[in-house]
């Protein structure tokens, strides 16, 4: 695993994206019970993981044409496990989020159809398909089908930030910092893909989020967006099945996710109350573990957010968004941050060194 993906509790210091094993991360990153516990004390009840070994959008598993079946296979055995056991395991703690067999549309839409069937109700695309030899999304025989399965069951589209960065030019000298900073940016690209190929005519229920992809971009990409349909309406773009604004269809389609945004939480309301989603991203360099719930409410507070805004922001929208009942198995009062982390208090979240969770893994192996 490459040294951003799992750094939680390491000294910034102790930060690269050099490969990392497992003797020297925290527990919690692989050892999926340990993992609760490290939410519990974060304050957090229910969590959607995105595919790491599987590959980004789970393309590792996906990406293989010369025996399709195989392939087939691998991904639809992949979402068992992720199903079954991940979240099975776990009743209530986490979202389950398939991955597709995406060279083969037929058999996406058999996989959406079963893993819908199991209680899934999000897969993980990526973001720009032409940019890993897919067709765009506006090519209506590849992904029309595809749309159309999740519409009629009931499953999002997550489109995570990173698989767009190379549409993008940099100078051959672009450090890391280019793709960390950017990459939340691009967001504006895909959902301009979305919008403008069409999608929302032919599929007006789907429902897209824009994972890790910030919220601070979207007020200018509608204001751009609004002036552009009524100011340019001689090119005949349409971008809906009916007459309506592209912040209207924002607000209908789309959940905008973010880790940290204080500025744009300031102008919430020009985005849609009811698209805006918070998330941690544990155990990655941008996650704001194991102190998300101060960082979060600081940030909600400092932007006058109502209590109606918050339990929008910080559970709601993400629940009505995924069809997630988040007090199936346990109360409301138990799914508190206050909950959670009375469940936690023997959770050492103290900064611990890669020699220290080296020296602790051989001790106990």
């Amino acid at each position: 695993m490459e040294g951003p993906d799992a750094v939680a509790s390491w000294t910034h210091e102790e930060w690269g994206f050099d490969p990392v094993g497992q003797p020297e991360m925290r527990p919690g990153c692989y050892d999926l019970d340990l993992r609760v516990r490290d939410m519990d004390a974060n304050g957090v009840l229910a969590s959607m993981c995105f595919p790491t070994f599987a590959g980004f959008n789970g393309m590792s598993l996906a990406r293989s044409t010369v025996d399709q079946n195989l392939t087939n296979i691998v991904v639809a055995a992949y979402n068992d496990w992720h199903i079954d056991e991940l979240a099975g395991e776990h009743p209530g703690r986490f979202l389950p989020l398939g991955i597709l067999p995406v060279f083969d549309p037929k058999a996406m839409v058999v996989e959406i159809e079963r893993i819908a069937k199991k209680g899934c109700h999000a897969v993980s695309l990526p973001e720009a398909p032409y940019g890993v030899g897919l067709p765009d999304f506006g090519v209506q025989e590849y992904w029309g089908p595809v749309f159309d399965a999740c519409t009629e069951n009931d499953v999002a589209i997550c489109l995570h930030i990173g698989g767009s960065f190379g549409l993008i030019q940099r100078p051959p000298g672009a450090i890391i910092d280019n793709l960390i900073i950017l990459a939340p940016q691009l967001s504006a690209i895909i959902a301009t893909d979305l919008i403008l190929a069409g999608t929302f005519v032919r599929h007006p229920t789907l429902k897209v989020a824009l994972s890790e992809g910030g919220i601070g971009w979207i007020p200018f990409f509608l204001d751009r967006l609004d002036r552009h349909v009524w100011n340019h309406m001689w090119t005949g773009l349409k971008i809906a099945d009916v007459d309506i604004t592209p912040t209207e269809l924002w607000n209908r389609n789309f959940l905008g996710c973010f880790i940290t945004d204080p500025a744009a939480l300031r102008v919430r309301d020009r985005i849609g109350i009811d698209t805006i989603a918070w998330e941690c991203d544990f155990p990655h360099s941008d996650s704001t573990w194991p102190k998300s719930p101060e960082m979060v409410w600081g940030e909600l507070q400092d932007a006058g957010a109502s209590d109606e805004d918050i339990h929008k922001i910080t559970w709601e929208n993400a629940c009505r968004f995924f069809s997630f009942d988040p007090f199936q198995h346990r109360t409301r009062e138990q799914a508190t941050v206050a909950g959670l982390r009375a469940t936690a208090t023997d959770v050492d979240t103290a900064e611990t060194s890669k020699s220290t969770y080296r020296e602790r893994y051989f001790a106990d192996a």
